[in-house]
């Protein structure tokens, strides 16, 4: 007999050896074997392999468990602390998504404050905008060119971020919701040009300034600013919402009123309804309508 062949002989009864004393300590001890294993991979997970070339067992390589730590993401979903003030939490959760916050007092921060709940979303393929106002038709096109859309089923061109479409499409599955005007693209996404239009319908630069100037805040509840509404970044829809069947289905399914006074705009939050306090929303009831809105 060779040497090598000897020594796989002994290398053999040893794993047999080692074999039969753990099924024994599973029998007198009750050890199962997930926890058999885990005991013997507590500190090292090693590949060992069998060489066919000289009959040699061979240990390939060994990597210590202790050093190796899972990477957040930005796919992770973020929890706030909740030991924060409401505004606080808002502000904490919203800073994983907006490079720069508005300085209080600011026109930005009136829109943040109006508009900014759908910066809570904590859906992984929902992208949101880099900034809460938009200055102008390219910057607009530019970022809705990034988006991955998807369709509003039963319209002819009413399009939102597929996550959002999915998710109201989801509602719609449980029971009927009409969008205000029946089926138009003006109750999804829009472009600049349609913004402006709208705002230049209820409103006129004389509005503008006042709602820069912050002595004005009321009109943001029945039209956004050009360049600040949320059905920009594909994650507002308007609807005829008539009944409670129809705001628990699209509660349950991620979408809120979130525009005080705007009881036909519904925006993709993307949270349960029993985790937006944890976010920093407050529930708000204006002349009988139930509002989620930011905490600023």
């Amino acid at each position: 007999m060779t040497m090598s062949m000897g020594f796989f002989l002994k290398k053999t009864f040893f794993y047999i050896l080692i074999a039969f004393l753990s099924c024994a300590l599973v029998a007198s001890q009750g050890v199962n074997r997930s926890q058999l294993m885990a005991n013997v991979q507590n500190t090292k997970d090693c590949v060992t392999t069998f060489s066919s070339e000289n009959n040699r067992v061979s240990t390939q390589f060994c990597k210590n468990i202790s050093q190796t730590s899972i990477e957040p993401t930005s796919s992770s979903p973020f929890t706030p602390d909740q030991s924060l003030t409401e505004k606080e939490r808002f502000l904490a959760t919203i800073t994983q998504k907006l490079s720069i916050i508005p300085v209080p007092n600011s026109f930005e921060y009136t829109l943040l404050r109006a508009y900014g709940s759908a910066f809570v979303n904590q859906i992984p393929t929902i992208k949101l905008p880099p900034k809460v106002l938009f200055t102008n038709d390219q910057e607009t096109k530019q970022f809705q060119l990034t988006l991955t859309m998807g369709k509003v089923n039963n319209t002819s061109n009413c399009e939102l971020q597929k996550s959002a479409a999915d998710a109201f499409n989801q509602a719609r599955a449980q029971v009927q919701i009409p969008l205000k005007s029946g089926y138009g693209a003006s109750d999804c996404t829009r472009s600049f040009a349609t913004n402006l239009r709208f705002w230049q319908k209820y409103a006129n630069n004389n509005t503008l300034e006042k709602v820069r100037q912050g002595k004005e805040t009321k009109i943001l509840g029945t039209v956004a600013p050009p360049g600040a509404s949320q059905h920009l970044w594909g994650l507002a829809i308007d609807l005829r919402v008539s009944n409670e069947a129809q705001i628990q289905a699209l509660n349950q399914n991620g979408w809120y009123r979130t525009v005080e006074y705007d009881v036909l705009h519904w925006t993709y939050v993307g949270l349960p309804k029993e985790r937006l306090t944890e976010f920093g929303f407050q529930n708000k009831i204006v002349e009988g309508i139930n509002y989620w809105v930011t905490p600023l």
